[in-house]
């Protein structure tokens, strides 16, 4: 006897695609708790129905995990992706899971930082929090509004696979508001808006500042500057939601312009700074990168980058590209000065030097809140020409100074040590010692005697100590082996009245050492009033 097949009622299907939601949800949650090791054994053993709901679950794991990964998914890979992106990835992301933060990001023009900072990454913000409001500014309405049209027309295209959707009364490109999937208002939403123009409305819990400088005339019109100053105080800040976040991020134009003035302000500590100049020239790089390495070396390599100083000239590479604004007149120093006497490595394995020293200036104490303490080494040859043969300053204690610089000292075979000695008395030749008889007893001197310590005080003005030095240089008698970006940098912009550097001192101590007039190394110019004598 054959029983006939009982109909399933709605209610069993019901149920079953309950439980297969469950079990889908309970399955998706497991996945996402494994690390990517553990993901593909799991798909490597899978049938293929349940790989291909893996490989559902992966590509919604990508779509939220950042700004980049979103990008990639979305474009199919056209998308590119790089270092220095993924450090901007990564601060949206912090973001995103609560903290507040106040982020100033300065790096060079044409490396992707607006299309990723002002377009993909506010809409990955936003597909993590639809509850929320962004805006947008940049130095003209147009450009702001350029970015909101393209953020509408990606969740348009987009939104399905985001999660983001339009409210149907609400689309424009300067202003727009989200809905839910079945048209219900939301709370978040884009504003945008040009510097100097008004931020109406609902607060923000996102600020976006991209590129608020829009040409170097901008930059060096004091009126300009003002006026963005002003709206930065009065309008953007105060729009924004109490616990909500603002990044600023610019290409560096000016000592004075948005980036300056907020490392200048009260609550600039408050700010965390990504410094990402196109080519490395610190130690602390955000990237860590090595000392000379490019910043996106895929497209801009170092001859390409080269190639890009040559044509906008000096001025406008250490601002733009550097991120380290000169001032246009007025410097002690000049750029000619520098590069038309540099010479290479290779070029100066030719010279043959009479005296090599190690010059330290040390800084007031380690720590943030303290200058760097300044090591150069230089030497000198017969015909009077000075030669900068290595830059180690950095900020560090007496216990790691000391040794930095007897360290130099053995690798250059120095002479002499030039150490300041206005506030430490015979604190620094102390610490001299004390770190090369460490170096002795460890087996790091190589033999070799310990340099003579010739101390250094400075009677004369910081003016009257480094313009000899200028001059010298103006002579093509000073030439830096190699490139020393920081040293050149503090250089270029120091201006007589301003505090200088200790990098930049322990510069003017050794050069001074080695001009000393009484061995007639001067060049063509003898000081009468023995400005390089005197200060010591």
């Amino acid at each position: 006897m054959t029983t006939a097949p009982t109909d399933r009622t709605e209610t069993d299907e019901d149920s079953d695609l309950a439980q297969q939601t469950e079990a889908y949800l309970k399955l998706a949650a497991e996945y996402r708790t494994l690390n990517r090791a553990q993901r593909r054994r799991i798909a490597s053993a899978a049938s293929p129905d349940l790989r291909r709901i893996l490989a559902e679950l992966e590509r919604t794991m990508a779509l939220e995990r950042s700004p980049g990964s979103m990008s990639a998914i979305l474009t199919d890979g056209k998308e590119k992706q790089a270092r220095h992106l993924d450090l901007i990835d990564r601060v949206f992301r912090d973001i995103a899971r609560g903290h507040s933060r106040k982020v100033l990001i300065t790096m060079p023009p044409r490396h992707g930082k607006s299309r990723r900072a002002a377009r993909w990454a506010p809409l990955w913000y936003l597909s993590r929090h639809p509850d929320h409001r962004v805006m947008i500014a940049s130095y003209s309405a147009d450009l702001a509004d350029d970015h909101g049209r393209w953020i509408r027309d990606a969740i348009v295209s987009y939104g399905e696979h985001v999660g983001l959707y339009l409210h149907a009364g609400s689309k424009a490109a300067n202003r727009f508001d989200l809905a839910d999937k079945d048209g219900n208002r939301l709370e978040g939403g884009l504003v945008t808006a040009g510097v100097g123009g008004g931020l109406t409305g609902k607060g923000a819990h996102l600020a976006i500042v991209d590129d608020p400088i829009k040409d170097a005339a901008d930059a060096e019109s004091p009126t300009m500057r003002r006026r963005l100053w002003d709206w930065w105080t009065s309008v953007l800040n105060t729009r924004v939601e109490p616990g909500g976040s603002i990044i600023v991020i610019q290409t560096r134009w000016h000592e004075q312009d948005l980036a300056g003035k907020i490392l200048e302000g009260e609550d600039a500590d408050d700010w965390i700074r990504l410094d990402l100049p196109a080519i490395c020239d610190t130690e602390d790089d955000p990237l860590g990168r090595k000392i000379g390495e490019a910043l996106w070396p895929l497209r801009y390599g170092r001859a390409a980058l080269e190639k890009i100083r040559r044509a906008v000239g000096e001025r406008v590479w250490w601002s733009l590209y550097m991120q380290k604004p000169r001032p246009l007149e007025g410097g002690v120093w000049k750029w000619p000065w520098i590069t038309d006497n540099r010479i290479t490595p290779m070029a100066f394995r030719g010279v043959d030097l009479t005296r090599t020293i190690v010059a330290v200036d040390q800084a007031g104490g380690e720590g943030d809140t303290h200058d760097e303490t300044g090591i150069i080494g230089a030497g000198r040859t017969a015909d009077g020409h000075s030669y900068v043969l290595a830059d180690r300053s950095k900020n560090m204690g007496a216990d790691v100074w000391g040794h930095e610089a007897c360290r130099l000292a053995i690798e250059l075979t120095a002479d002499a040590f030039v150490v300041e000695d206005n506030f430490g008395g015979d604190q620094s030749a102390q610490i001299i010692r004390q770190a090369w008889a460490d170096l002795e007893r460890n087996g790091e001197t190589k033999g070799l005697l310990m340099p003579r310590i010739i101390p250094v005080h400075a009677k004369q003005g910081k003016k009257l100590r480094a313009e000899p030095i200028a001059q010298l240089a103006s002579q093509g008698l000073i030439h830096h082996v190699g490139e020393f970006p920081r040293l050149e940098g503090q250089l270029i912009t120091w201006l007589p009245g301003m505090s200088s550097p200790d990098r930049m001192d322990a510069y003017v101590h050794a050069l001074t050492e080695l001009a000393d007039p009484a061995q007639e190394g001067l060049g063509t110019q003898h000081y009468s009033d023995q400005r390089l004598r005197g200060r010591r």
